[in-house]
């Protein structure tokens, strides 16, 4: 299954809010981790690059998930990986920016992190990276479409 949340409709019924898709070969995962652009919080590392032209549609955010041994045994590792996709099915479709690939790290804590820290490392992160990117109309300021 490659999407992991459905296109959610807004409470006016007339915006979208985008797909999220999983990161799943080891050239994509190596692709944004070569663009150097990270943010490391207490509970996770969110590394970010743009979407390949030949994947990019703008109404999809793609997001892959790792955790190393150094998080702990496989139960563990499960487990932070469990909580970081909760968090961005929670935080990304409404507040990252589409057009671009994520790549969310579990650190050693991130399990036993609160929830609600990991939600405040995540849209930190996005704010800190620049994609933090509203899909509501009424919050994205004065900008008008060209």
């Amino acid at each position: 299954m490659s999407q992991t949340a459905g296109t959610a409709i807004s409470n006016s019924g007339t915006q979208e809010m985008p797909v999220i898709e999983r990161l799943k070969v080891r050239p994509d995962f190596l692709r944004v981790a070569a663009t150097r652009r990270r943010w490391a919080t207490p509970g996770l590392v969110l590394q970010v690059a743009e979407t390949p032209q030949e994947a990019r549609n703008h109404d999809v955010i793609r997001v892959g998930f790792t955790a190393s041994r150094k998080v702990g045994d496989a139960v563990t590792r499960n487990r932070a990986r469990r909580r970081l996709r909760e968090a961005v099915r929670q935080v990304m479709p409404a507040n990252a920016a589409p057009g671009n690939d994520f790549v969310v790290i579990a650190r050693a804590n991130t399990g036993r992190r609160a929830f609600a820290d990991l939600i405040s490392d995540l849209e930190s992160a996005l704010q800190k990276l620049d994609v933090w990117g509203s899909t509501n109309p009424s919050t994205s300021g004065t900008k008008s479409a060209p």
